[in-house]
């Protein structure tokens, strides 16, 4: 059953061949979070486990890179199956207003159409209620309807539509 857990060197092999997918898949442009990704932790046992400390890091203000907000970073797993990725960011800069919001997940290419994505936001809006983050600023881009349909299936309230994304609002308790 899938499930969040911390960034970990155990699904080292899965989530490579995930990273894999993800560039090779020209259906959508490449995530920030595949980019982000140390190029040596791609080949290096070692620096795989300096970027999975880096990530855990990020999650405080001491650990955080210039330019950039705490952030919890989870991955979604079955078992040792790197499934995608889920980042709460703990707060919101003008730029992460308009283009980026609370909440980004990505799932890979070969496990998408399953309901992870809906899986994940829902799993990741109380973890975002303990972060003091009472309703989540989510967006997708405009022509994403897969990613609309998971935010506004969380109870996503549509603020806007701007010339390069819907931005939503999504409470992180249920009535």
């Amino acid at each position: 059953m899938p499930e969040f857990i911390d960034p970990t060197v155990r699904v080292r092999a899965s989530f490579l061949t995930a990273m894999a997918e993800f560039r090779a898949n020209r259906d959508y442009p490449t995530s920030w979070f595949v980019d982000d990704v140390d190029p040596p932790a791609l080949t290096d046992p070692q620096a795989f486990a300096a970027y999975v400390t880096r990530v855990l890091g990020e999650r405080t203000q001491s650990g955080v890179r210039s330019g950039y907000v705490p952030m919890t970073t989870l991955w979604w797993a079955d078992g040792e199956r790197f499934l995608g990725r889920l980042a709460i960011r703990h707060q919101l800069t003008p730029a992460l207003e308009e283009l980026g919001g609370h909440i980004g997940y990505d799932v890979r290419p070969s496990a998408r159409r399953r309901g992870h994505a809906t899986a994940m936001l829902a799993a990741a809006l109380p973890i975002a209620r303990t972060l003091g983050i009472s309703e989540a600023l989510v967006m997708c881009d405009r022509t994403n309807t897969a990613s609309r349909r998971v935010i506004e299936s969380n109870g996503g309230r549509l603020i806007d539509v701007t010339t390069k994304k819907r931005r939503y609002r999504v409470p992180t308790t249920r009535p």
